[in-house]
């Protein structure tokens, strides 16, 4: 089917991309880049019925993950990769895509017709230009989970959410493939993919960040387990949040209990210096959405706010 200009690879009609009727037909797909993505991701197109051809790695980690994932795939060159696959998945990190997409279309490797996918949450699809003007197919499917590097992500996919960003005619196959894999497509506009990405890697590296300081606290006041002790507390705050927003905040701060917060900052200044400044940070987020949101009186967030400007008490 041919719809502007792009010939869409597809059984059926455009629709439903959960009608068996609009699946991509079935494809010889490679992957460029073995990191922690491609090969989970190859891999959830082999169980969908696709089949991977190829797939290129240069480190030792890379080369054992796609070993593993996606066995007696034969591992060569990304130009051979492009020269094997239908579909191929570039999944290499953010600030590599954009000279891998331009040397690759500078050597030729690219086909028309060919679907080229990169997994990038920064970047929509003007990063493919090079390959779109070559005559490829590009599609910006971006998984919102992270990635162990082991067979647990392909198990993962079931249901999780892909910010999707494609051209208009493409968006069929698109949102057909992130279904394959078991997610669910989130169509993402170009013009906001940056934003999109931001808000991702705020909530997620971030959190990995709060959590490991957390556990660094308690490690220095002798819990003998910090995850353990975390764990509950922190699954019932992330539940809590993500179904209440600013109204599920606890703690001295929401309280504007100014005497404890002094004493946390004097606590970390003694014990645990590495984590003064973002505890600071967090805590004049948080009184900021507080006072905001009305949970927090105008006077209590001043005697807050003066606590944490404080310096060497």
């Amino acid at each position: 089917m041919s719809t502007d200009g792009f010939d869409l690879p597809v059984d059926g009609p455009g629709g439903d991309p959960a009608d068996p009727g609009n699946r991509p037909a079935r494809l010889a797909v490679g992957v460029v880049g073995t990191g922690r993505v491609g090969p989970a991701l190859g891999a959830a197109l082999q169980l969908a019925g696709h089949r991977v051809v190829a797939a290129s790695g240069v480190s030792t980690a890379s080369r054992r993950r796609a070993e593993t994932l996606l066995p007696g795939v034969r591992l060569v060159t990304p130009p051979q990769v492009m020269a094997a696959a239908d579909l191929v998945l570039l999944t290499v990190p953010d600030d590599a895509l954009a000279a891998l997409v331009a040397g690759l279309a500078e050597t030729g490797a690219v086909r028309p017709g060919q679907i080229i996918v990169h997994t990038s949450g920064a970047h929509g699809v003007a990063v493919l230009e090079p390959a779109t003007r070559a005559g490829a197919l590009p599609l910006a499917l971006h998984p919102a989970m992270t990635f162990t590097g082991t067979a647990v992500d392909v198990a993962r996919l079931a249901g999780c959410p892909f910010g999707v960003t494609s051209p208009e005619q493409l968006r069929p196959v698109a949102e057909a493939l992130v279904v394959e894999m078991g997610g669910e497509p989130e169509w993402v506009p170009e013009e906001v993919r940056p934003l999109y990405h931001t808000a991702l890697a705020h909530g997620s590296n971030h959190l990995v960040t709060l959590v490991a300081q957390a556990m660094e606290v308690l490690a220095a006041a002798g819990v003998a387990e910090p995850g353990r002790m975390l764990g509950p507390l922190l699954g019932a705050a992330l539940d809590n949040a993500l179904r209440s927003g600013d109204a599920a905040l606890t703690g001295p701060v929401a309280r504007g209990d100014a005497g404890t917060v002094r004493t946390h900052v004097s606590q970390l200044r003694a014990s645990a210096p590495q984590v003064l400044d973002s505890y600071r940070a967090m805590a004049r987020a948080t009184a900021d959405r507080a006072l905001a949101n009305g949970m927090l009186k105008a006077e209590a967030a001043e005697a807050l706010l003066d606590v944490l400007a404080e310096e060497g008490q």
